[in-house]
C-alpha cells in the first residue's frame, strides 16, 4: 500500500496590497496614538491596547472588509466607552466603513454607519452640554460628515472599479475578436491558396507520373532498359505528389482531422493490407486543434511507412494522455533491425517538424528486438 503523506495546507501568499494595508495600518496606529498620548486626557494601558487593536485590524480590511469593519467598530467603542476620545480616534472606523462601501458591501456599511452616527451626535451633544447651543451642535453634526464623506468616497471608489473592469473585459474582447475575425481571414486565404495549388498543379503532376508509370512499365515489359532520365521523372513526379499533399494538409486548417478519426484511420490502414490495434492510456480529454491534428498526422504518416516500408502487416497505435502531455507511439514487427540507420525521408522529416512547431519531442529508431518504432510527445495546456 503506497505511503500517503499528509497534506501540508500553502501558506498565504502576501500581495502588494497586503502591504500597503499594513503601511495604512502602522500609519493610522502612530497617528492615533500620538493623539491620545498627547491630548489632554489622560489614558491607561488598556485604552492604549484597545485602540492599538482597532488599528491592527486594518491590515486585513482588502481580505475581510465586513470581518474588519466589525472589529474596529467594537474596539473604538469599547475605548469611547472608557474614556474621551479625540476625533482622530474615529479614523479606524471610518477607514473600515470606505473599504467596506468599496467593495461593494453597501448595505452591511450603511446598516453600521447609521446607528454609529446617531451615538456619536447623540454622545457630542451630552459631552458639550455646557457650550453654547450653537456651538454643541457644530461639534456634534462634525462626525456626520466625516462618515458621509467616507461612504461616499468608498462608492465613488467602487464605480470607478467597476467601470476600470468593464473597460477591460471591453478590451479583451476587442483583442480576442480581432484574433478571431485575423485567424478566419488567415483560414479563408489558406484555403484559397489550397483550391490554387489543387487545381493547377495537382492535376499536372498526375498526369506527369502516371505517363513515367506507364513507360517505365511499357520499357519493362518489353525487356528494355528503363532510362534513367525517366526514372528520375517518375522519383521527382512521385516526391512532387507527396510534397503537394502534405501541403496541402497543412493549408486545408479547418479541414484538419483528429484524434477522434483514428478508428477510421485504423480501418483505412487495415484496408491497406497492415492489421493495426490501439491501446488508450488515461482519460481522453479534449486537445487543442493544433496538438489533435499533429498528433494524427503523426500517427497516419507512421502507418503509411509501415504499409510502405516495414515488412509487416502488424501495427499497434498507442495513445496516452497526461496532464500537459498527449504520446503517441507506433510499433511494427518489421524488417528494421537495431543496427539499420533508417534514412530520414519525407515522411520523417515532416513528423520532425510537426512536432518540433509545438515543442515536442519526436523518437523514430529500430526497436532492439527488431521492427520499428515512432513515438512523439506532445505538450499542450488545459483551457
Amino acid at each position: 500500500m503506497p505511503l500517503s503523506l499528509p497534506r501540508v495546507p500553502s501558506p498565504i501568499r502576501l500581495t502588494r496590497g497586503d502591504a500597503l494595508d499594513t503601511a495604512l495600518a502602522v500609519g493610522v496606529a502612530g497617528f492615533a496614538l500620538a493623539d491620545a498620548v498627547l491630548g489632554p486626557h489622560d489614558t491607561g494601558v488598556l485604552d492604549l491596547g484597545l485602540l492599538l487593536a482597532s488599528c491592527a485590524a486594518l491590515v486585513a480590511r482588502s481580505r475581510a472588509p465586513l470581518v474588519v469593519l466589525a472589529a474596529t467598530l467594537a474596539f473604538g467603542l469599547a475605548y469611547t466607552l472608557r474614556t474621551d476620545p479625540g476625533p482622530v480616534a474615529t479614523v479606524p472606523v471610518l477607514v473600515a466603513l470606505y473599504t467596506a462601501v468599496a467593495a461593494g458591501h453597501r448595505i452591511a456599511a450603511v446598516s453600521v454607519a447609521g446607528p454609529l452616527l446617531v451615538f456619536a451626535v447623540a454622545d457630542n451633544l451630552a459631552s458639550g452640554s455646557d457650550l453654547p447651543t450653537a456651538r454643541a451642535w457644530q461639534a456634534a453634526v462634525l462626525p456626520v460628515g466625516w462618515f458621509v464623506a467616507s461612504v461616499v468616497l468608498g462608492e465613488v471608489t467602487r464605480q470607478r472599479r467597476a467601470r476600470l473592469a468593464l473597460v477591460q473585459a471591453r478590451a479583451t474582447e476587442a483583442e480576442r475578436t480581432r484574433e478571431e475575425v485575423a485567424l478566419r481571414r488567415a483560414g479563408e486565404e489558406r484555403l484559397r491558396i489550397a483550391r490554387d495549388l489543387h487545381d493547377s498543379l495537382t492535376h499536372q503532376i498526375s498526369v506527369i507520373k502516371i505517363q513515367a508509370e506507364v513507360a517505365v512499365h511499357l520499357a519493362r515489359k518489353r525487356g528494355e532498359d528503363v532510362p534513367d532520365a525517366l526514372l528520375a521523372v517518375l522519383r521527382a513526379s512521385r516526391d512532387a505528389s507527396h510534397e503537394l499533399r502534405t501541403t496541402l494538409d497543412v493549408l486545408h486548417d479547418d479541414a484538419r482531422p483528429g484524434l477522434a478519426r483514428l478508428p477510421e484511420l485504423v480501418r483505412s490502414a487495415s484496408a491497406a493490407g497492415v492489421r493495426t490495434t490501439v491501446a488508450v492510456d488515461g482519460d481522453t480529454v479534449p486537445l487543442p486543434a493544433d496538438v489533435d491534428a499533429t498528433a494524427y498526422r503523426i500517427v497516419q504518416e507512421a502507418l503509411t511507412n509501415v504499409a510502405r516500408h516495414a515488412g509487416t502487416d502488424t501495427a499497434r497505435v498507442s495513445v496516452g494522455y497526461g496532464d500537459e502531455t498527449v504520446t503517441v507511439r507506433i510499433d511494427d514487427d518489421g524488417v528494421a533491425h537495431p543496427d539499420s540507420d533508417p534514412s530520414p525521408g519525407f515522411g520523417l522529416r515532416g513528423m520532425r517538424q510537426r512536432t518540433a512547431a509545438l515543442g515536442g519531442t519526436l523518437r523514430a529508431q529500430p526497436r532492439p528486438n527488431g521492427g520499428f518504432t515512432v513515438e512523439a510527445v506532445l505538450p499542450w495546456e488545459r483551457r
